[in-house]
């Protein structure tokens, strides 16, 4: 009955992160297809790539990063695990059906993408574009989804090397959005697409609270073990034990030190709540957290 009312749970929620996931997909790839591809405006991510290949030859940018998306997809499904795979394939099919829907239909009497905002409205369509972009992504990410493209390659680095993921996206974005200069030779487009990665960069981590940050648990239960075991396998989270005495009852309790990244909060918030809905838990944010599975030490 238990492990029946624990499956429904995840059924449930599985439900609300994909329709989560489809409404910042919608967010995001309207804010492409109506604002920063009719006033040929580019940033990093696949997306980008396939823009900058749209304003050079006119091939569909949906398809760009359909095809790009697969083959990446393909040689990093054994890599990156099933539930990574999984969540990715829907929003690689669903991006590319969003961005065929909307430049299907926000176009202008000749075909062209419409300029919604009238002509010369670069700047405008680059602040609110940007604004939708981020805010779709951080849907997404805050969602445990991902929508490929260069995702896909820092998470593969990041496994093997000691780059972190933000910076090898980063590295990716910044030899895309200068490479748009060879297609059209004016350095105001390159400039726009900073301050577009600059702008998107921003929503995302307001969206998601930063959950880049670090936070600690205090978790006190009676099913400690049990709740020990889910987060170590589950969230791949190091957990410490110790002895402590309550000094109300003079009863013996079991504390839980957890350290975790502040996007696996919601994950452990949730297998806690599934063991043990009585659990006592504090969470706190943290500064900076040192060591194996989290920052590297720096000391000049």
């Amino acid at each position: 009955m238990e492990e029946n009312k624990i499956s429904n749970l995840h059924f449930s929620r599985e439900i609300r992160d994909y329709s989560f996931i489809t409404l910042g997909l919608i967010s995001y790839t309207f804010g492409w297809s109506a604002f920063l591809l009719p006033y040929k405006i580019t940033t990093g991510g696949l997306a980008g790539i396939g823009a900058i290949i749209f304003y050079a030859t006119g091939f569909p940018m949906q398809w760009t990063y359909f095809l790009v998306n697969i083959v990446l997809l393909a040689f990093a499904a054994k890599i990156l695990g099933p539930k990574f795979s999984i969540k990715t394939t829907y929003a690689i099919f669903m991006m590319t059906f969003l961005f065929w829907f909307f430049q299907l239909v926000i176009v202008d009497a000749a075909g062209h993408p419409l300029q919604l905002l009238g002509p010369n409205q670069d700047s405008m369509a680059c602040v609110i574009g940007s604004i939708l972009c981020g805010i779709g992504l951080g849907i997404v990410f805050s969602n445990n989804g991902s929508t490929g493209g260069t995702d896909i390659i820092a998470a593969v680095v990041h496994k093997y090397r000691d780059v972190t993921l933000g910076r090898m996206i980063m590295y990716c974005d910044i030899i895309i959005i200068s490479s748009c200069y060879f297609v059209f030779h004016d350095w105001r487009r390159v400039i726009f697409g900073f301050v577009t990665l600059i702008i998107i960069s921003y929503m995302l981590d307001y969206v998601i609270n930063s959950t880049r940050r670090s936070v600690q648990f205090f978790i006190f239960s009676k099913k400690y073990a049990e709740i020990s075991d889910k987060i170590t396998t589950q969230t791949h989270r190091g957990v410490t034990v110790i002895t402590g005495t309550g000094w109300y009852s003079k009863n013996e309790v079991k504390m839980l030190i957890v350290m975790a990244h502040k996007n696996q909060s919601v994950d452990i918030f949730r297998l806690i709540k599934d063991i043990d809905p009585n659990a006592f838990i504090t969470q706190s944010a943290v500064t900076g957290v040192f060591g194996q599975g989290f920052d590297r030490l720096k000391v000049k």
